[in-house]
């Protein structure tokens, strides 16, 4: 048995962990299609809400609700907090709730103590939602870090960004969503 015979296959396996590992890049475009619209799942099995108390979806309808798939150690996650941070307090007193749902990538980020310091670090002042099961998460459906969910007032999601970028149009459709009148018996 020659060398090559055994580290052909080990690199093979390693490219393939690899590849199971990394999570594929967002879709083109990689957003909800125009006119589509699907009921906004509950938030599931959170380990700790800090900022907030415990927030629950129907409660908050006739509200906007901007919910936020993050975690700390993400860079793209930290470039695109400063947006998030600021429709959070440009819109928060005309019915724009923040919720922003940490799911660790590691498991250091599990650690309500180290999440509670990045939000202090990072002065975050929305709701945010500790995941650590991916409950919330994969009720969501979701796949990326950061993705954004814009929830209407009754309380379905029509619009998602996934990645940064966009921030522009997710601002315009905030402020088309704040500006609906609640349907009659909604």
């Amino acid at each position: 048995m020659n060398i090559r015979s055994i580290a052909l296959p080990l690199v093979v396996a390693a490219a393939a962990s690899v590849a199971a590992l990394t999570f594929a890049a967002p879709p083109a475009g990689g957003d909800t299609p125009a006119g589509e619209t699907r009921p906004a799942p509950a938030f599931q099995k959170i380990d700790a809400w800090l900022n907030s108390e415990p927030l629950k979806l129907e409660e908050l309808r006739g509200k906007v609700v901007l919910v936020d798939f993050w975690t700390y150690t993400c860079i793209n996650c930290l470039n695109h907090l400063p947006y998030v941070q600021g429709w959070h307090e440009k819109y928060k007193d005309q019915g724009l709730v923040v919720v922003g749902v940490h799911t660790p990538e590691f498991a250091f980020e599990k650690s309500t103590k180290n999440v509670q310091e990045a939000i202090k670090k990072l002065q975050i002042r929305h709701a945010v939602a500790q995941d650590n099961s991916y409950a919330t998460w994969k009720a969501f459906n979701n796949h990326y870090w950061p993705a954004v969910y814009l929830i209407d007032k009754e309380g379905k999601i029509v619009y998602s960004h996934f990645g940064e970028g966009r921030y522009g149009e997710t601002e315009k459709k905030i402020q088309a969503l704040l500006a609906e009148k609640p349907r009659a018996g909604s």
